[in-house]
């Protein structure tokens, strides 16, 4: 979602940013992968490194070995990363040990809860990266905290709503998901309208104390409201461990194996609220002008909080229940597009990449 907008503004920039596109395959389900190519109309990869899962340090390790090798071979300009997650950090620390310059796109958001390894991933890659590029203005605060020079950090906006608004007239009806996973539709065209859920973190579905409240509060909730539940697999697995299927077994929830990108984009874009856990849905709400309640007890886009539609309730029933209540009673938050969430930040970091890596082959040549 982050790196199609960024490949279509290289390739449009004059002059074009010549790119090699690697994928680390650390997100390695074969289908969802192909259709997510399909879906934001991203190029195949150049190079695929095939690493898939393991634990944070053997996934992370996999890819530093894998990776490696490519810049020898290619000798890049920069390597330019995204987001979060353990290929971000493990691709900045090879470049940072080569000395070949780490571009951040999406610097500087803390969630200041160290226990989120992808706190980690973001602390780390901000110190190794050259060129920052920032979603939001509290970033900035953040990284000059930490110590990185204002003059390695550029703010240009959101690249993922830039995947939100091309894509938004693409995203499949609400219905049409429904019917193709074999539910009826009807469910979600009463009056009230529908919720949409996802549950993924380890710190809500992997200990049973804590998934088993939140699914109870879920199945309460369905009763006011039908829920589309996308189920991440690990949340699914665990589920069954647990032996809490029957908190979900309600006709009013509707059960969906993960989905592709346009099949969220169209139940998100539909729902009266969205119940959630994850960072990029907080985004999307915001942009979509959706109430949303972040089931953490922090966000590290405190912008989806102070300006957008997203509210953090945490895992506390009594939160989320209240949080409902406000919503169905008509006084979710509205929200406003936050500062340059404007569909161009990609083409933002295109100019400014450009001029930056010219004016560090200038240099290189005297």
């Amino acid at each position: 979602m982050k790196m199609a907008p960024i490949l279509r503004a290289f390739s449009a920039h004059c002059p074009v940013v010549p790119t090699l596109l690697v994928h680390t395959g650390q997100h390695y389900d074969k289908d969802m992968n192909d259709r997510l190519f399909v879906d934001l109309r991203l190029p195949h990869p150049d190079i695929n490194l095939e690493v898939g899962s393991g634990t944070h340090a053997v996934q992370t390790a996999e890819v530093m070995r894998r990776f490696e090798p490519l810049l020898d071979e290619y000798r890049p300009s920069c390597v330019l990363v995204v987001g979060d997650v353990n290929s971000t950090l493990a691709c900045a620390l090879v470049c940072a040990k080569k000395l070949v310059p780490v571009v951040h796109v999406e610097a500087g958001l803390r969630s200041h809860d160290r226990a989120m390894p992808e706190e980690i991933n973001r602390v780390l890659t901000d110190q190794l990266a050259d060129r920052l590029y920032t979603t939001e203005r509290s970033a900035h605060d953040n990284l000059a905290r930490e110590g990185v020079a204002a003059e390695r950090v550029s703010f240009v906006g959101n690249v993922m709503i830039d995947s939100l608004l091309a894509n938004r007239e693409f995203a499949h009806p609400p219905a049409q998901t429904l019917r193709q996973a074999g539910f009826d539709p009807a469910l979600i065209g009463a009056a009230q309208g529908y919720g949409v859920v996802t549950l993924h973190r380890p710190s809500n579905v992997d200990q049973v104390e804590t998934l088993a409240p939140l699914l109870a509060v879920l199945s309460e909730t369905a009763q006011r409201i039908p829920l589309v539940m996308a189920l991440h697999p690990r949340t699914r697995g665990n589920i069954e461990r647990f032996g809490l299927a029957h908190l979900l077994s309600s006709p009013r929830v509707v059960l969906l194996p993960p989905q592709g990108y346009l099949e969220m984009l169209g139940l998100l874009a539909g729902a009266r609220l969205v119940l959630s856990d994850s960072g990029g849905l907080q985004e999307e709400t915001t942009a979509l002008g959706v109430p949303c309640l972040t089931l953490r007890a922090n966000t590290e886009r405190p912008i989806t909080v102070d300006q957008g539609t997203n509210t953090l309730v945490g895992s506390d029933p009594l939160a989320i229940r209240q949080g409902v209540d406000q919503i169905l009673s008509g006084a979710g938050k509205s929200g406003r597009l936050p500062e340059l969430w404007d569909g161009r930040a990609a083409e933002r970091i295109a100019a400014d990449l450009a001029r930056w890596l010219l004016a560090r082959h200038s240099a290189s040549q005297h």
